[in-house]
């Protein structure tokens, strides 16, 4: 019952504001414009409606917030490579691996070199040279 009673006064406001509302023509183009410092706002061209941001001279030759800010999703192809080289060196030949086709060929390389370091700390050693 009570709806009754607010529907036709409902009905009456709507019909007070109609008119503004269907008569009003919306504008042709609008435009955002970002102005630096105080450079002036452009004026707009017969019913065009321009907006303008106001940003601080120091950002003019800024790149924009939204790019410099962004962390980078992608690693470079040059990582990629060496983290699938470091995966896949067990497996190479000259890797003193029991894994992968000779990959027990570097096993001498390994002792040599072991070998050199051993004997490289031994002369430090003596010579007192920490």
């Amino acid at each position: 019952m009570r709806l009754l009673r607010v529907l036709p006064a409902s009905l009456l406001i709507a019909t007070l504001y109609l008119p503004t509302t269907v008569g009003a023509k919306p504008p042709g183009r609008e435009s955002t414009v970002i102005v630096f410092g105080e450079d002036a706002c452009p004026a707009g061209e017969g019913d065009e409606i321009v907006v303008c941001a106001r940003r601080p001279e120091s950002e003019r030759y800024r790149i924009p917030r939204r790019i410099r800010e962004r962390q980078p999703t992608e690693t470079a192809w040059a990582s990629r490579v060496e983290s699938l080289d470091e995966v896949s060196r067990a497996g190479r030949p000259g890797s003193c691996s029991p894994v992968g086709s000779f990959g027990q060929s570097g096993c001498s390389q390994m002792f040599i070199q072991q070998w050199y370091a051993e004997r490289r700390a031994r002369r430090d050693a003596e010579a007192g040279i920490p």
